[in-house]
């Protein structure tokens, strides 16, 4: 085999393509990564890992502003500078940027700096990144390759995919921001628009109130997150107005005029009249589309359907040879799935025993935002649209030892049972903390777990878990502790 003949090249270095390079060459493969821009994607460097950074700035920032009622006395009001949040959150993504650095090299994967292109099945040839890194590197391995034309018995698509831009509201990356722009403020704006309220939004929404700007968020859908439960979204969102964020659902914004140093937004409210509203920025947050162009897809013959590849539950594509994998290949478009997704095509490629298709049910969703929102499963609606006859249980967090103690006594945890089988199908939270309860309906729901095992499962006191069995509980009419 030469230097240039791989068993298996992945394109993009995101979630999905790093944990998929790291599973083959666990599997004995010869594994080569290509990479135009920054090891790790868009999620470590610009998305879940440096927002997560803002918004821990902003909690500890909201906490010190509210130390009188644990307490505690601080002199004047705490401020934030942005500049040093900003330097913070980029410093996160740097130290973590070098940690897949050391991954590849750990495993003997070569990294192929460059733009990758498709130009038939086993090959990939390798030219000059269009553009240069956003940020400068952290000490790449020295297994780096450059440009040049690579062989390959599989070929896996992991290219992720960038904000979604509406006609007539571009981003112009000065007056309307992505999230590129929205996560390094120089200065705080005192006034913003956000476009969108599904997790990227909000979690904007979140930082910039929290950070003291006045924030409006325009949602076309009759609710905020849309694709959360409705009950758990209503009671968000009466948090975040609380907190001084102005909601307005039902609503289109028609256009955007730009001035020297700010925008007016033009809404459509459901009454079909336009209010205008005018602030030193807009955040564009209406979504995401797979970074498709320029691959050679089209060529090839690879089947997309609007703006991402078509693949089955492994990440087959219909030409033999070529997979993709995370959010080119379609939503749920979160890291964890991409992650999952990637080890699935890989070892379904290794010809492993008992790959189980990816099922998208079982796929958590969680948004950071103050209050956190997290989800897995069906919502109550969309399993009775099934047919489904069900059970549901709710508890609410201030009725919880350890809610009330932390000062986090707003939210509620719903579940939901299939009222024939006691089969868990769907959990949904919102609260402090609830983006790390998550997980333990997760596996339950993976492990098809029932009531009356959930039942029997001891929960520690005092913790905010409790209410994840109180929940349960009371889908059967036995809570204990309401």
């Amino acid at each position: 085999m030469t230097a240039t003949s791989y068993d298996v090249i992945i394109i993009g270095s995101g979630p999905g393509g790093y944990v998929a390079a790291v599973r083959a060459a666990q599997l004995g493969m010869k594994t080569a990564i290509v990479e135009r821009e920054h090891l790790g994607g868009i999620c470590l460097n610009w998305g879940c890992i440096p927002t997560k950074a803002l918004l821990r700035s902003a909690e500890i920032l909201d906490h010190a502003n509210h130390a009188k009622s644990f307490g505690l006395t601080l002199e004047g009001k705490m401020t934030a500078d942005v500049k040093d949040v900003v330097k913070r959150s980029r410093g996160v993504s740097a130290r973590l940027n070098g940690g897949i650095g050391f991954l590849m090299k750990k495993n003997k994967i070569d990294v192929i700096w460059g733009e990758a292109k498709l130009t038939k099945p086993g090959e990939v040839v390798v030219g000059k990144p269009s553009k240069p890194a956003v940020e400068p590197q952290n000490p790449v391995p020295k297994t780096v390759k450059g440009e040049g034309t690579y062989t390959t018995k599989h070929i896996v698509v992991a290219t992720g995919a960038r904000p979604r831009a509406l006609p007539g509201i571009e981003p112009d990356g000065k007056l309307i921001w992505t999230y590129f722009e929205a996560m390094k403020p120089d200065t705080l704006p005192k006034t913003i628009v956000v476009m969108g309220s599904g997790a990227i939004g909000i979690e904007f929404a979140s930082f910039y109130r929290s950070m003291g700007t006045e924030v409006t968020v325009v949602e076309v859908m009759s609710q905020v997150m849309p694709v959360e439960d409705p009950e758990i979204s209503a009671i968000a969102r009466k948090a975040l107005e609380k907190r001084g964020i102005k909601i307005m659902t039902e609503a289109k914004l028609a256009k955007v005029d730009k001035a020297g140093n700010s925008i007016t937004a033009h809404v459509e409210t459901k009454d079909g009249k336009t209010q205008t509203i005018t602030a030193d920025k807009l955040i564009s947050a209406v979504g995401v589309q797979g970074n498709i162009e320029g691959l050679g897809l089209e060529e090839l013959g690879v089947k997309t359907d609007r703006g991402c590849i078509v693949i089955d539950g492994y990440g087959k594509t219909n030409i033999p040879g070529v997979y993709a994998i995370g959010d080119v290949a379609g939503p749920p478009m979160l890291a964890h799935k991409a992650e999952h997704e990637g080890v699935i095509c890989i070892e379904k490629i290794s010809g492993l025993p008992n790959v189980h298709a990816m099922d998208k049910n079982l796929i958590p969703g969680c948004t950071y935002c103050n209050p956190q929102v997290a989800s897995v499963g069906l919502t109550e609606a969309k399993a009775k649209e099934q047919g489904r006859e069900v059970r549901v249980g709710r508890y609410s967090f201030n009725a919880n030892g350890k809610a009330i103690a932390l000062g986090e006594d707003n939210g509620m945890i719903k579940t939901i049972f299939d009222k024939k089988t006691g089969e868990l199908i769907g959990a949904h939270m919102v609260g402090a903390e609830v983006t790390e309860l998550i997980q333990g309906f997760v596996v339950a729901m993976n492990l098809e777990t029932t009531e009356e095992e959930l039942m029997h499962t001891i929960f520690p006191h005092p913790t905010l878990s409790e209410m994840m069995k109180e929940s349960v509980l009371d889908a059967y009419g036995r809570v204990l502790n309401a």
